[in-house]
C-alpha cells in the first residue's frame, strides 16, 4: 500500500490482524485490517490537521484489551493517549522534547518512551495515567527494545555511539555499550537501531554511518561483551531478528550514484544511454534525493567462524581508525601537518561556503578534468574567475560533497557530520510531506556535537563568520555570540555576492590594519543558488557571474594583503542537489589558493567535505570532530613546501550583472511563485527545470549522457605529492 505521509511508528495488535501506522506530518494514525496477507485501509485516527500544523506523529504503541493507543511527536513535543474505538485524544502531555518511539511493558502498566530532544526515557504510569519519572540515557536516544519479562531496557543513543542497558526495577542505567568501531572514538557512528535474538543472548545495534551491526552477548546484564560487526548496506536505519534472520533497513541503499539525467528535465529526443537508474522510465529525472533507494537485507545468523569474517570486512570497509584522529596520511616538510598540533607555516585560513553546484554545471568544460561538456551550465563564459583559479592553482575533479542538500550540507560544510534528527527529517521536508528546514543551527536537535567554530572556541583559534549559521542579525549556535561580522549580508536574494564580498574586504581590512585579523574565518557566498525567472529579478546567469566574480575579487584582495603567503582559501559547495553530474551525484567544485597553493596543479584524489575541514583542522591545530573528518585523505597533495607570492588579478565577467528576466512565458510565471527568502524552499525538480530552460532555451533537449565509472584515485604511491 502506498500512503502519502507517514514515519517511524508500527504496531501490531495483539491478534495480529490490526496494524497501526504512524502518519508523521498528516497528524494522523492509520488503522489498517490485515486479510489474508494483505493491507486493507479501515480507519484514519485525527489527531490535528496536517502540516503546517505541528505535531508530527512519530513512534506509536498499542493496548489492545484498554483500546488505547499511545503516540509521541517530534514537532510539539508530546504524548497522546487516544481511545482508538472512539478515536478521540484523551490526554496530551509534554515530553520535554522530540519524541522519537515508545514501548509498553508487557504489564502494559508502563510506557517508555524515547525523548530524542532531551536525552531521556520518559516513563508514564499507564494505569494513574501520568508522567511518573525520567531516566537519563545518552545524546540522542532513539530506538529502544526490552526484554520479555520486561526487566531490562536497552536505549539507543545515536550521537554517542552507544546503548543504554537500564534495569527497569531500578529505572538507572546500569551498563553503557560502546557500539563503535573503536574506543572512545567521535561521533560518527550513529547508533540508531536495536533487535534482542528470541533468546535475548544477544543484541543486534545498527550503526548508521558506520554501515554496519553491531553484535553483542547481553546474556548477563552489566557483564555485556562485544561480539562482532556484520556489514550492511548504506546507512542501515533498523534491525530486526525473525527466527534465524536478521532483517536490515538500509535508508540510502547501496551507494551514491551519477546522475546524467538530472535534475535537468527535459524531453530527449535522442535515444537515451542509461548507466544506473530504471530503463523503464526514461524520462526519469534523476534529483539527487531520489537516488537513495532503501532497501531491505536479509541475513542469516552467522556462526561464529562467520562472524570472525564479517568483522574483518567491516574493518577493512571502515576509513575511520583510531589513530587517524592524532596522526594522518602527508609528508615531513609540507605546509599540511600530518600530526596534530605540529606546526604550520600558514596562519589564516578562510573558508567560502557557496551554494548546490555540481563539477560537470561548472568545471565541465575545463580540459583537463574529468568532465561532460554536455552538461556545462556555467562554463567558462560566465565562471571566468572560477576556470581561472582551478588554472592557475589546482584543478581538483574528483572532490565529493558530504552533505545532499542545504538542510545537511551546511552541517556537513562546518561539523563534518549530520545527526540522524537531520538525516531522517530533511527528505520529508524536502520532499513536500511535511517538516522544517532545521539545519545550520536552527533546531538544537539537529545540531552536531562539535562544529569547527566550537572546536576554535575551545582550542583558542581565533575566528569569524560572515553569515555562515548567523542569521537576522544573531548567531544560531552559542560559539557564534560575538564572533560575525554584523555588517555583512546573509541570506537576501536581492544582494549581490560583489557587495558581500566588499563588506568583507571593509571588515579584512579594518582588522588587518590593527593586526587582529582571526585565523580562521568563514564566509557565505550564495548567489550560485541564482533565483529563477521571475520578472525583474536577475537572470541566472548574472546570479553566477556575480557569484564568480565576488570569488574572484575575494582572491585578489587577500592575495594583494602583506599576510597573503601566510594564508589559504578553501571554496566548496554546501552541497551538489542542483545539477547534473556523469561521475556522481555528489561530485562537486572544489577550489584552494594561497600562498602556498600549487600552481598549475591537477590533483584527481579522492577528497570530500571532511577532507576539506581535517586540512583547515590540521592547519589551526585541531583535532578532528567527527569520525569522517578523522578519516579523511589531507588535501596536502596540493601544496608546495615554499610559498609563491605571486598575486591573482580578477578576470572581469562577461556577461551584464545587472541583467534582468523580461520575458513572461510559463516557466517565468512558475518563478513568480517560487519563495527564495529561505534556502531550498522551492521544490527543486520544478526550480531545475525553469533554470535549464533559461540557460539552455524552452524547446532544448540534452544530448545522450556518457557511460563513466566512479573513480577513486587516491593516489597512494604519490609520497612526493607529484
Amino acid at each position: 500500500k502506498t500512503v502519502s505521509v507517514s514515519w517511524y511508528g508500527l504496531a501490531f495488535s495483539d491478534d495480529s490482524k490490526t496494524l497501526y501506522t504512524s502518519g508523521g506530518n498528516g497528524n494522523w494514525v492509520l488503522r489498517w485490517d490485515i486479510k489474508n496477507n494483505k493491507l486493507e485501509l479501515r480507519d484514519t485516527i485525527v489527531i490535528g490537521k496536517p502540516w503546517p500544523e505541528k505535531i508530527s506523529v512519530a513512534g506509536i504503541a498499542i493496548d489492545d484489551a484498554k483500546h488505547l493507543l499511545y503516540a509521541v511527536t517530534k514537532e510539539n513535543n508530546s504524548l497522546y493517549v487516544i481511545d482508538v474505538q472512539d478515536k478521540k485524544v484523551l490526554k496530551q502531555l509534554p515530553l520535554g522534547g522530540e519524541g522519537y518511539t515508545c514501548l509498553l511493558s508487557p504489564d502494559k502498566k508502563t510506557l517508555y518512551a524515547t525523548c530524542w530532544g532531551c536525552d531521556k526515557v520518559v516513563l508514564f504510569d499507564c494505569e494513574k495515567q501520568e508522567l511518573k519519572g525520567v531516566i537519563p540515557v545518552g545524546d540522542n536516544p532513539n530506538d529502544m527494545a526490552l526484554t520479555k519479562d520486561g526487566g531490562i531496557l536497552y536505549v539507543a543513543n545515536s550521537n554517542d555511539n552507544s546503548v543504554s542497558v537500564i534495569d527497569v526495577k531500578k529505572n538507572k542505567v546500569v551498563e553503557v555499550l560502546n557500539a563503535a568501531l573503536f574506543p572512545d572514538a567521535p561521533s560518527g557512528s550513529t547508533t540508531n537501531g536495536l533487535a534482542l535474538t528470541p533468546d535475548e543472548k544477544t543484541l543486534y545495534i545498527a550503526n548508521a554511518d558506520n554501515n554496519c551491526l553491531a553484535v553483542f552477548d547481553v546474556s548477563t546484564p552489566g557483564k555485556s561483551k562485544s561480539k562482532g560487526f556484520i556489514p550492511t548496506g548504506w546507512y542501515p536505519t533498523g534491525v530486526k531478528v525473525v527466527g534465524n534472520y536478521i532483517f536490515v533497513l538500509d535508508g540510502k541503499g547501496f551507494r551514491s550514484l551519477p546522475n546524467p539525467r538530472g535534475p535537468n528535465p527535459v524531453k530527449k529526443k535522442q535515444k537515451v544511454v542509461y548507466q544506473q537508474g530504471d530503463p523503464q522510465k526514461p524520462n526519469e529525472v534523476q534529483y539527487i534525493a531520489g537516488l537513495f533507494k532503501g532497501m531491505l537485507g536479509i541475513i542469516q545468523t552467522p556462526t561464529a567462524e562467520q562472524l570472525d569474517a564479517y568483522t574483518q570486512v567491516v574493518y577493512r570497509n571502515a576509513p575511520y581508525k583510531k589513530d587517524r584522529e592524532t596522526e594522518t596520511g602527508g609528508r615531513d616538510g609540507n605546509p599540511i601537518p600530518h600530526r596534530v598540533g605540529d606546526a604550520s607555516p600558514i596562519k589564516y585560513v578562510f573558508y567560502i561556503i557557496k551554494e548546490n553546484r555540481t563539477y560537470d554545471q561548472v568545471l565541465g568544460d575545463v580540459k583537463n578534468g574529468n568532465g561532460d561538456t554536455a552538461l556545462v551550465l556555467f562554463g567558462n563564459d560566465i565562471t571566468p574567475n572560477q576556470h581561472a583559479i582551478v588554472n592557475d592553482f589546482v584543478l581538483l575533479d574528483n572532490f565529493y560533497v558530504d552533505g545532499t542538500v542545504s538542510a545537511d550540507g551546511h552541517n556537513w560544510s562546518t561539523g563534518a557530520y549530520a545527526t540522524d534528527y537531520l538525516e531522517k527529517n530533511w527528505p520529508t521536508n524536502y520532499g513536500g510531506r511535511g517538516g522544517s528546514y532545521d539545519g545550520e543551527g536552527e533546531r538544537e536537535i539537529a545540531n552536531d556535537k562539535n562544529f569547527i567554530w566550537d572546536m576554535c572556541h575551545k582550542y583558542g583559534v581565533t575566528y569569524r563568520t560572515y553569515a555562515e549559521f548567523v542569521e537576522d542579525g544573531k548567531a544560531n549556535i552559542p560559539s557564534l555570540d560575538n564572533h560575525f561580522c554584523d555588517s555583512y549580508t546573509g541570506w537576501v536574494e536581492t544582494v549581490m555576492d560583489t557587495t558581500r564580498c566588499m563588506q568583507w574586504q571593509r571588515d579584512f581590512d579594518s582588522l588587518l590594519a590593527i593586526n587582529q585579523v582571526p585565523h580562521f574565518n568563514t564566509l557565505r557566498f550564495v548567489n550560485d543558488h541564482t533565483h529563477g525567472l521571475k520578472v525583474g529579478g536577475s537572470t541566472p546567469f548574472a546570479n553566477v557571474a556575480d557569484n564568480d566574480l565576488a570569488v574572484g575579487m575575494f582572491v585578489e584582495h587577500l592575495s594583494k594583503s602583506p599576510i597573503w603567503n601566510q594564508s589559504v582559501v578553501f571554496i566548496l559547495e554546501d552541497d551538489a542537489q542542483n545539477g547534473p553530474d556523469h561521475i556522481d551525484a555528489h561530485r562537486s567544485t572544489a577550489y584552494i589558493a594561497g600562498g602556498y597553493v600549487k600552481r598549475n596543479y591537477v590533483d584527481h584524489t579522492t577528497y570530500s567535505t571532511s577532507s576539506m575541514l581535517r586540512t583547515m583542522e590540521l592547519i589551526l591545530g585541531l583535532p578532528p570532530m567527527s569520525q569522517y573528518d578523522a578519516a579523511a585523505e589531507p588535501m596536502w597533495r596540493c601544496f608546495s613546501d615554499t610559498a609563491n607570492p605571486q598575486t591573482y588579478t580578477v578576470v572581469p565577467e562577461k556577461i551584464d550583472l545587472l541583467e534582468k528576466n523580461t520575458a513572461m512565458n510559463e516557466w517565468e510565471k512558475k518563478s513568480e511563485q517560487f519563495d527564495f527568502n529561505k534556502e531550498d524552499k522551492v521544490p527543486d525538480e520544478v526550480f531545475n527545470e525553469v533554470l535549464w530552460r533559461a540557460v539552455k532555451g524552452s524547446t532544448s533537449a540534452l544530448p545522450p549522457p556518457k557511460h563513466a565509472a566512479f573513480i577513486l584515485a587516491n593516489n597512494d604511491n604519490d609520497k612526493d605529492g607529484d
